[in-house]
This record gives structure tokens, sequence and C-alpha cells, in this order.
């Protein structure tokens, strides 16, 4: 069989043509470096050298075989460098999803992190909503998720990577919009457009709570489960919406958004979930590079 330690002898001989040099090329003496030879030609059944005392020329076999060889000790180098990248985190594809509404600004932030902090690796990423997340990760086809919390599985591990506040989305002409610091209560006789309690669970849950902590019973017209769709209900002057800071990234035409004076300044919550145990050395890094995110 060849092997890599004879190939190197015959790759720098045959590009020296001078065993003494090659052999200081290789850090060897020549007794050795020549023997690696003789075993490589007998392996092969072919001449690759025509030695004298004076010179050293390729046979036809040799210079027919120098490409391969070099060809073969290339791929082994890279072999070994993508190997240790990968074990070493640095190297790979990492299999992310993500929400849809984590694409306004997070998910742009988070990719070029780490396309600067890791530049050989691939992001595969895969636009999904929270349930079939989770079960993309329980069965491999995913490396991670962000989504949208509880993470209540025995097989998952989460931690938060992004809290942002919610604000108020409204039509342009909209009175409130001339209002500064607004509150649940200023919305309670507004036409309200929620979310759909299952398609959308996570938001629907999230504002029942906070009206039903500021004791405000809206009034709600209509119930979708995209925010871009919210928003074009609010620009139509359906009514208004409630929506994470980040969708304002979307500049939708014809809507204004207006902080609000929450009792949890930040109630709108993005976590990174994972299969306990996961061995992808790449998402240690990912994990790291969460908490760097400005």
């Amino acid at each position: 069989m060849l092997d890599f330690g004879q190939l190197r002898c015959f790759a720098a001989v045959a590009e020296e043509l001078h065993f003494g040099r090659a052999a200081a090329r290789l850090n060897m003496t020549q007794p050795p470096l020549s023997r690696q030879i003789q075993v490589l030609e007998r392996v092969l059944d072919v001449q690759l050298l025509d030695r004298t005392s004076r010179s050293v020329r390729l046979t036809a076999a040799g210079r027919s075989f120098l490409p391969e060889a070099v060809r073969i000790l290339r791929l082994a180098e890279t072999a070994t460098h993508v190997t240790r990248q990968v074990a070493a985190g640095r190297a790979g594809v990492l299999k992310l999803g993500f929400t849809a509404a984590s694409a306004y600004d997070f998910l742009p932030r988070l990719v070029i992190a780490c396309r600067g902090a890791m530049p050989d690796v691939t992001l595969s990423l895969r636009e999904m909503v929270t349930k079939d997340q989770v079960e993309a990760i329980l069965s491999g086809q995913i490396d991670a998720g962000l989504i949208r919390p509880p993470v209540n599985h025995p097989e998952l591990d989460a931690e938060r990577a992004l809290a942002e506040p919610l604000v108020a989305a409204l039509p342009e002409d909209h009175p409130l919009v001339f209002r500064t610091g607004l509150t649940l209560d200023d919305l309670a006789d507004e036409a309200f457009i929620g979310y759909a309690p299952h398609e959308a669970s996570y938001f629907h849950n999230l504002l029942i709570g906070l009206f039903s902590g500021a004791s405000v019973q809206p009034r709600i017209v209509q119930q979708l489960t995209q925010i871009h769709s919210i928003l074009g209900l609010v620009r139509a002057g359906i009514g208004i919406a409630l929506v994470p800071a980040a969708a304002e990234r979307l500049r939708f035409e014809g809507v204004a958004f207006r902080p609000l004076d929450l009792a949890q300044p930040r109630p709108a919550e993005l976590h990174l979930a994972w299969r306990r145990g996961c061995d992808v050395p790449l998402l240690t890094h990912l994990r790291r590079l969460l908490h760097e995110l400005p």
C-alpha cells in the first residue's frame, strides 16, 4: 500500500532532482530517504527515478506519477486541516432554524457576526415556526433553532438569545401617533389586530398576559399569524397592533410605530434551542457569539 511518507520522499526528490537537497528539505539523512523511494518503487512495481552518481532523473513513469503524488498529499493536508477546524468549531456547516420575525433584525446581526468570527463556517438557514423547529432539532434536520419560549421538552436545552420591546403599530394618521408615553390603557378602546391563538401562540399568549396584568380588555377585530400581514391591516386602518420593535426595520409605508410604557420593558423573547448532549463544536462558538452581539 502507498504510504504518505513514501509519497513525500518521492515528491521531494522529484522536485529537487538531488537526494542531498531533498533529504535536507525533509530534515532526514539520505539513506532512509533512498530506502523510502525503493520501497515505493517495489509497491508500484515500476522504476520512478534514474539514478547515477552524478544525477537524478525522472523516468516516464516518474513524470506521470509526480502530479498524482502531489495531488494525494495536498488532499491529505486539506482533509487534515478541515477535520481539525471542524473539531475545533472553526469550520463546517451549522444548520440553524429561525422564525420569520427574527429575520427583521436579530438574524442578520448574528449572521454578520458569524461570518466575521468564523469565516470558514457555512450557515444553512431554514425559516420555520417554533413547533417545526423543535421537531427538526429532535430529528437532526437542524443543529439549533431560534425559537419563541417556553422550551418544555426533556431532550432540549435553551438559553435566551434576545429580549426586545413591544411597540404600538398605528395608521400614520391615527390620533395616538401624536401622543407620547403610550400605555396599554390608551389602547383599551381601539380596534385591535391580534395574533392567532394556535399558529402564533407565543405572541397571542404574551399579549393576553400583558393586557390582563394591566386590567385592560382589548377589542380584537382580527387575529393573524404573520407580523407583515398584521402591519398590512394596520395600514388599511382596520385596527392597531403590538409588534416586536424589530418590525420597525420593515419600514412599512403608512404605518407609524410608537414606544410603549410597559411594566416589563422587553417582554418579547427569542431563545436558542438545541438537542441536549449535542456534540456539534460550532454550537459552542455560536452560543458565545450570542452573548457578544451588541
